[in-house]
């Protein structure tokens, strides 16, 4: 094998795993029967071809299935990093019901529907007991401070009506699968790093005496993945991303309508770009075609 060629095959692996083992073999013939003679390094353009067109496979290949399912089950596992992340800073506290949310999204990133079902639902009790000053499954001191990652008491800011909202919306979508007999797709390994991404409560964006806080790592997590929505919506003319985009933003309303009150100017501009991208996934898949003039 030559360099040239190994190094064709490393681009390549910007294409889904099934598309290299149906088409590969023939793409890297014609790349290579295109190539001048003693090269050794693609073409800069070529390269950057062949990973815009990669990524533009893998984002195709995810919009296969009902829609509307995979949307939802996708929706479901961002709403279950949304409640690890806020579960996280208070491991030292928690170290089970911590676990137990670990689990919860295992099982819903890995397509296990009745196991997430069962963990969501009891880690969800447990919150919301928590969230409501009660003692439920095991002896808990409150309130509960964190670790690490914030300086804040668990669900300080929140309360119990919000905390049962954003797990009742991950209850019911499972549900919702049961019923209609859908096994998931199972998702990326980045939804854990995006759940401690999300965790971290700095740096700070808002002043220090807000009430409700928003960090921006926080908000960078969120805008990548609904920029990701959008292209992904772009790119598949598929309304998935979209049901999932409005899923977390229906959870993420309902807090910041809990602070009606208290919400500044900052807190109305971090709804705003999340109300954006989301109309901005609903829409896309809707772009006009372009065509050739005759």
């Amino acid at each position: 094998m030559t360099a040239l060629e190994r190094r064709y095959r490393r681009l390549l692996l910007a294409y889904p795993r099934q598309y290299r083992v149906a088409h590969g073999d023939e793409l890297l013939d014609v790349l290579l029967d295109s190539a001048t003679p003693g090269q050794s390094s693609p073409v800069l353009k070529e390269a950057w071809g062949l990973l815009r067109g990669g990524v533009r496979a893998r984002i195709t290949h995810q919009a296969t299935g009902s829609a509307w399912a995979d949307g939802l089950h996708l929706g479901i596992t961002a709403v279950s990093a949304a409640n690890l992340a806020a579960l996280l800073p208070y491991t030292g506290s928690l170290p089970l019901w911590t676990l137990l949310s670990v689990l919860a999204l295992l099982a819903v990133m890995r397509g296990w529907v009745w196991p997430a079902l069962a963990l969501t639902f009891v880690t969800g009790v447990k919150a919301f007991a928590i969230a409501g000053g009660w003692t439920l499954l095991d002896l808990t001191l409150l309130p509960v401070y964190p670790s690490a990652l914030t300086d804040r008491p668990l669900f300080e800011t929140s309360s119990p009506v919000v905390v049962a909202a954003g797990y009742g919306v991950a209850l019911s979508g499972l549900a919702v699968l049961i019923l209609r007999r859908h096994r998931p797709r199972v998702r990326s390994w980045w939804w854990f790093a995006a759940a401690v991404a999300a965790s971290w409560a700095g740096p700070s964006w808002l002043p220090e005496d807000t009430w409700f806080p928003i960090s921006l790592s926080k908000m960078a997590v969120e805008a990548v993945a609904l920029g990701l929505a959008v292209a992904g919506a772009y790119l598949a003319r598929d309304p998935r991303w979209a049901l999932a985009a409005g899923i977390y933003l229906l959870v993420t309303s309902g807090d910041l309508g809990l602070h009606a009150d208290e919400l500044t100017r900052q807190h109305l501009a971090y709804w705003g770009v999340l109300v954006v991208l989301t109309l901005a996934t609903a829409f896309a898949p809707y772009r006009q075609r372009r065509h050739c003039l005759d």
